[in-house]
């Protein structure tokens, strides 16, 4: 589990096809290599990944075919900067709402706005994900935790304070650009409940 608290930035530094169906990623990052322990959990933009190996200031990811079908890992080439997230620990604070890494699907940034030092955000998600999206409610883009402000069909709209415009990948995103989506667990087991009512 994590918080959606990005604490690195980390950059690809290699991509490796090593069967078909399953690429290893190399991934950049000032963490501490002696922290980093073969088979921890990772999340990478928003994508639970689980460590394989450890080098001095990297780590390597193995993405099956499932996770570059679904996410936007398939599309990570040498150079994309990605956020990270180590795992929970009993007793760690709990900053943003709970995480999994599990991906729902892709959003899409429609809409771009320039504040003063902030950003407002709006993206179309697709329309079976769309009823688990509150407002108020929490939302994770590229393992971002993040508040939904505004609602409205399959659109909905985040607004990014400088903070995190700074130290996550957000800031340089554009309008077409395609996010990695987890919707608020919570929301996904209470529309279950519902439905088996």
């Amino acid at each position: 589990m994590f918080t959606g608290i990005v604490t690195e930035v980390g950059e690809i530094i290699a991509t490796e096809e090593r069967a078909e169906g399953l690429r290893r990623l190399t991934v950049a990052c000032a963490y501490d290599p002696a922290s980093i322990a073969i088979g921890a959990s990772i999340c990478c933009s928003g994508v639970c990944m689980t460590v394989v190996s450890a080098g001095k200031n990297s780590f390597s990811v193995d993405a099956a075919a499932e996770t570059l079908a679904v996410t936007t890992v398939g599309r990570w080439r040498k150079g994309r900067r990605v956020n990270l997230e180590r795992s929970l620990k009993i007793g760690d604070e709990l900053g943003g709402h709970l995480v999994s890494g599990h991906v729902d699907g892709l959003a899409e940034l429609i809409a771009r706005e320039n504040l003063t030092d902030m950003a407002r955000f709006t993206l179309r998600v697709p329309k079976p994900l769309a009823r688990f999206i509150a407002q108020k409610g929490s939302v994770a883009l590229d393992g971002v935790s993040l508040t939904v402000n505004e609602l409205s069909d399959d659109t909905f709209s985040v607004l990014i304070i400088p903070h995190t415009l700074a130290v996550t990948t957000l800031g340089a995103l554009k309008q077409g650009d395609r996010l990695n989506l987890e919707v608020d667990v919570m929301a996904r087991y209470a529309a279950r409940l519902m439905e088996t009512r």
